[in-house]
């Protein structure tokens, strides 16, 4: 079995600005409430990324996205799904395990046990009618938990709307993932290109809403921070503090 390769310089670099950034840990936590207004101080470099992921979207990610759609039957798409679901287990146990939620963690153990056996390999998922409910666990919302701040919010180039926290907790998380581990480049690589298409045509039913929205940037960048807090709130954040997010509950995960 391969190791994963050092951490490049860009993820280091990204490493260094949460600590600059953030200061200290312990000055945000799962029990405080978020500020109202998201902290975006590089915006105008952030529109830029935006646009040229806007532009790489318009003419190659979404008409293939739109042909997967089109000519993949719908019990195939499920496989799909249930497929890259089962495989991001190890990383949701891990970080349900690391934010001490133990009873989860046995269940999402189990979960994956029951659909990599019995569900062939994750294509099916037996687990859910069996009463282990799926879970949506990440270094980003460990980090929350820990009371690392979230620090900005950044756009990536092709990875799209994060804030600092969830961007380090994204190469985090990606270090550990099972394809990592995979000797064989070329499958690797189909695989992953599998998912990019298969999540972007998940996204097909949101792209008027998006384009119909008087600033598209502000839409995404609010509902992005939005979800995030009610992730790391486990579905119930600070009433108070946040927009009705449900019309985004499915389009984010």
């Amino acid at each position: 079995m391969s190791k994963p390769a050092i951490l490049p310089p860009a993820v280091t670099l990204l490493l260094f600005s949460l600590i600059v950034v953030s200061g200290t840990v312990g000055c945000a936590s799962k029990s405080e409430k978020a500020p109202e207004s998201v902290s975006d101080p590089f915006e105008p470099v952030n529109r830029v990324t935006y646009q040229v992921n806007r532009t790489a979207d318009k003419y190659l990610l979404r008409p293939v996205a739109k042909a997967y759609d089109f000519i993949t039957p719908r019990p195939a798409k499920t496989g799909v799904k249930n497929f890259f679901s089962n495989l991001e287990s190890p990383i949701i146990i891990l970080n349900g395990l690391l934010q001490g939620k133990f009873l989860q963690g046995i269940s999402d153990i189990g979960r994956f046990i029951t659909n990599s056996t019995l569900g062939i390999g994750g294509l099916f998922d037996p687990a859910t009618p069996m009463g282990m409910r799926i879970h949506d666990e990440d270094l980003g919302q460990t980090m929350a938990a820990w009371g690392v701040a979230r620090g900005p919010y950044i756009v990536l180039p092709l990875f799209g709307p994060r804030t600092m926290r969830s961007a380090v907790g994204l190469a985090g998380d990606g270090y550990i993932h099972p394809l990592i581990w995979m000797n064989n480049s070329s499958v690797k690589s189909k695989l992953r290109g599998l998912y990019i298409i298969h999540e972007r045509s998940m996204l097909l039913g949101i792209d008027q809403h998006i384009s119909e929205a008087y600033d598209p940037y502000a839409l995404l960048r609010d509902a992005y921070v939005q979800r995030r807090e009610y992730l790391i709130h486990d579905g119930n954040p600070p009433e108070d503090e946040f927009l009705d997010d449900s019309e985004f509950e499915d389009e984010f995960e």
